[in-house]
């Protein structure tokens, strides 16, 4: 099953940071959580297809068209830094 050394470089992995508590209860949680996917492993879905939802979803979003942009220099009229046209951000280190 899953330990705390797991828990601590999942964290880690995703950069946060747990008490020792924290990572008593996650294991704990996540324990559950594992337990019970391996249960619902031992369902029989043979002839289930497979599925993305379990309702018939419609794609309720608007067609993509093309239409007009922003002009550019509207899009950048409330920039907080402006350089050639373009916004202008600080680099990344």
């Amino acid at each position: 099953m899953i330990g705390e050394d797991d828990v601590r470089y999942v964290a880690k992995l995703a950069r946060l940071r747990l008490e020792q508590d924290e990572i008593a209860r996650m294991t704990s949680e996540l324990g559950k959580i594992l337990s019970h996917i391996d249960k619902m492993g031992e369902l029989d879905t043979t002839g289930v297809p497979p599925t993305a939802h379990v309702l018939d979803v419609a794609n309720v979003t608007r067609a993509d068209k093309p239409s007009e942009s922003l002009p550019r220099a509207e899009a950048l009229r409330n920039a907080p830094a402006v350089s050639d046209d373009c916004f202008r951000v600080p680099k990344m280190g």
